[in-house]
């Protein structure tokens, strides 16, 4: 089992950077791929970024791609997500999520994690 918590949303104006953190409990953390996926008040929630156990490999929504970076510390049990150049269309609650990666999953879909953080919320003004 593992649990996720999200920390470091806020408000920001456009073009302005936050850094999102992720701690996740238990000793098998190295052992789980991560992802971020958000949701936008009346929209579906959707893929933001993954990152493999080893964080060797990375994938990025086409939206974020450039501005965002994900990455992870398995030492302290902690993934990140970087956000620069911020937008309004940024604005959403974003959701740290976890599966094991000895399942082959599609790590862009929401259906492949099994653990999910409570949210943070992100707001980005013009």
């Amino acid at each position: 089992q593992v649990q996720l918590v999200e920390s470091g949303g806020g408000s920001v104006q456009a073009g302005g950077s936050l850094r999102l953190s992720c701690e996740a409990s238990g000793r098998t953390f190295r052992r789980y791929q991560m992802g971020w996926f958000r949701q936008a008040p009346g929209k579906e929630r959707e893929f933001v970024a993954a990152i493999t156990w080893s964080g060797g490999i990375d994938y990025y929504a086409d939206s974020v791609k450039g501005r965002f970076t994900i990455s992870r510390d398995n030492a302290k049990n902690t993934v990140y997500l970087q956000m620069n150049s911020l937008k309004p269309e940024d604005t959403a609650v974003y959701y740290c999520a976890a599966y094991d990666s000895y399942y082959g999953r599609n790590a862009y879909s929401e259906g492949a994690y099994d653990y999910w953080g409570q949210g943070t919320q992100v707001t980005v003004s013009s």
